[in-house]
Parts: structure tokens; sequence; C-alpha cells
């Protein structure tokens, strides 16, 4: 007898037949080569790109797909770019949830999910700034937002409730589909549409549809661990270097005269 079926098998199957699908239906719609019969042995393993159509054409939960959650379904909006959850401390009050480098891969996935939101920790700012709004806060990862923003860095953000309140070059935290960005925002002609900019030119702008943006976050502050040595910007070593040419010229001449 051959190895009983896991249970993301057969919550992948029972998609499947839910929606009346044949194997090869629904291979051609997520995207899987011939058919899903592979996939419903158990001989491949679901991919994070089948995981992912599941989510975007079914709202299916994936913690649920593998077995973490109770939670079958969830709901996609194409225009909202609020926040799908937020908590509150014992005394009703909102806190601010912390979403690490490592949480940060699961997120776009767990979007909607309030019992995956238990494993990050959530603080409480008292700090009249952080009043009467939704915070979260994200961890920097890359060096792309550099140097304004350094690899492992906090920042803290303010949650959009649509994009018709997001401001042209400012810096947000956008909640894809697949990701979590940190960019400076542009608006585009095509309302569809909108450019994600890196501050590090050695990036280059993406062109995103507002439809792949499940949540927005305005940057206010950062929480940065780097004190040690000021002088870490590029502009700033360059400045420094031209004061202390120019200090050397200045003597040169002195002697000369």
């Amino acid at each position: 007898m051959g190895q009983p079926a896991s249970i993301e098998i057969k919550h992948f199957k029972e998609i499947r037949e839910e929606n009346n699908f044949t194997q090869s239906e629904f291979a051609d719609l997520l995207g899987i080569k011939n058919s899903t019969a592979d996939i419903e042995r158990g001989r491949t393993k679901l991919s994070g790109k089948v995981v992912a159509e599941l989510l975007g054409q079914f709202g299916v939960n994936p913690l649920w797909l593998f077995g973490q959650s109770g939670q079958k379904f969830l709901q996609l909006s194409k225009g909202d770019v609020s926040p799908k959850v937020v908590t509150v401390d014992s005394s009703d009050n909102e806190n601010m949830l912390m979403v690490n480098q490592k949480a940060a891969a699961g997120y776009p996935h767990n979007v909607q999910d309030v019992e995956w939101y238990q494993q990050l920790p959530a603080f409480d700012i008292p700090l009249p700034e952080f009043r009467n709004a939704t915070y979260r806060g994200f961890q920097i990862e890359g060096d792309s937002m550099l140097p304004n923003y350094y690899p492992n860095e906090w920042v803290l953000a303010k949650a959009v409730p649509d994009l018709d309140q997001a401001s042209n070059n400012k810096i947000y935290v956008v909640v894809l589909q697949d990701s979590v960005l940190v960019k400076k925002l542009q608006k585009l002609p095509d309302s569809s549409k909108v450019l994600l900019i890196s501050l590090n030119e050695e990036y280059l702008p993406i062109e995103v549809n507002i439809n792949e943006i499940q949540e927005i976050w305005q940057v206010n502050s950062k929480l940065t661990f780097n004190l040690d040595n000021p002088s870490e910007s590029g502009l700033f070593r360059e400045l420094k270097q031209s004061m202390e040419d120019l200090k050397r010229e200045l003597r040169t001449f002195k002697k000369q005269a």
C-alpha cells in the first residue's frame, strides 16, 4: 500500500473537486504542465507559484492548505489596501506589530489570517505620534534604499486605507501578492499602475499594477542600531574628502605666497 496523502494534497484535491475541474483543466488554470495527477499522487510537491495561484484565483489560505489554520479562504479585494488584520492589547487598544525579515517572506500569503499574526511581537508605543491610527513595523532587507535606510533597520509606518490617499515621492511599505517592498511611490498617468522607486540608483524602478497591491503603509520614522559611525553615507564621505583636499590646497597656497 502507498503512503497516505499529505494534508496539502488532500486540500489541493478538495479545491479542484469543489470547483468541478478535471486534473488537466486545473493544471491549465494554475500554470502546471500537463495535469495535476503527479501532485495528487504525491510525486510532485506544491510549488510556491501554485500556492500563490490558489490564493490569487480562489482565495485559498496557504496556512489552511498545509493544515496550520482552520480558516479556509481569505477575502481578496482589488482596491482596498488597508490593513487586513489589526491586533489589540488586553485593554482593547491597538498595538504595533513588528514584521522582521523572516516574517516578511510569509506576510503576503497570510495577510488576512488572524492566527498567523499571533506569532509576531506586538508593542504599544506611548507617544502622541503613534496615536489615532494603525501602525506597523517592518525590517529593511537589502541595500535598495541606501543611503537613507540600511539593511536590518526598522521602519515604522502608518496604514493607508486606499491608494487615492497615497502621495507621490513619499516612502511606503508596499505589500504585493508575493513580496514586501520599501520604496518611494510615484503615481502614473495610467491610474491602474504605480511606479516603485529605490533610493539606491543601482536599482531600476518597478512598475506594478494596483490590483497586485494588498496593503500600503506610509513610513514616518525608523529605528536604527548603527550609531557607531555616522560618516557611513557616501555623500558624507565625499564631502569630507573634498574638505580635506581643499585644506591641502590652501596650505600649499600659503607656502607659495
